[in-house]
């Protein structure tokens, strides 16, 4: 099947009817996954739009239409990859009662999102284009509803609610939370001393602590 034949079926609705221009979803998604791919191999800064459109199976003029340039994809990528990460946490924790069970469930998934995923693999290329690109970074970082820090602050919150936990500053208590359970893990990843799965024993024993010290700080009799 050629490249066009491709792109009309993708193009088609189920309906029978066609999406408009820049608008059918698992065309984005296609090419989203073959520009990973190529930043993955390449680096951001080797990567071409060519070399994009080639990975991805669609013409320059299909990519184009979706996203203007390189900058573009590489933010749609940043927004997928914390989109899905926080979904999954949600999740996660939508399924715990407990305050000290979902904080156990959220340092563990946590932990094994950072180090078994593509996520430090995107936190490297982001690094390398820094400088160049502060948007980039403040875009990854920033407090939108898919990102991982909002969706604890949410947990937090309905355990303040229910008499679990007293805190002030639940912004605060949850980077410290982040850092407590999975900083030292996130950081052996991130410049290669970390290679698989963080060992359960290990896992246990930080995450363990980890609650400990907030429950001492933040949990209520109650708890």
């Amino acid at each position: 099947m050629t490249e066009k034949v491709i792109e009309d079926a993708s193009s088609t609705t189920a309906s029978g009817g066609r999406f408009a221009a820049g608008e059918d979803p698992s065309k984005r998604e296609q090419i989203l996954d073959g520009a990973w791919r190529m930043f993955k191999q390449k680096g951001f800064d080797a990567a071409s739009m060519n070399d994009i459109t080639r990975e991805a199976g669609v013409s320059k003029g299909t990519i184009y239409v979706y996203f203007a340039n390189k900058e573009e994809l590489f933010a749609a990528l940043i927004d997928r990859h914390r989109s899905e990460f926080a979904d999954s946490m949600r999740d996660i924790l939508a399924g715990t009662e407990e305050v000290r069970d979902g904080l156990r469930q959220f340092g563990t998934a946590f932990a094994n999102r950072l180090v078994c995923t593509d996520m430090i693999p995107a936190m490297r290329s982001l690094l390398g284009v820094i400088d160049r690109m502060p948007k980039l970074s403040r875009r990854f970082f920033s407090s939108a509803p898919n990102n991982i820090r909002i969706v604890l602050e949410e947990f937090i919150r309905h355990h303040i609610e229910n008499g679990s936990l007293q805190v002030d500053d639940v912004e605060l208590a949850a980077r410290q939370f982040i850092e407590l359970s999975t900083g030292t893990f996130f950081k052996y990843r991130l410049f290669g001393e970390l290679e698989g799965p963080v060992p359960d024993e290990e896992l246990e024993r930080v995450i363990s602590s980890a609650i400990r010290v907030f429950m001492a700080a933040y949990g209520t009799k109650a708890a």
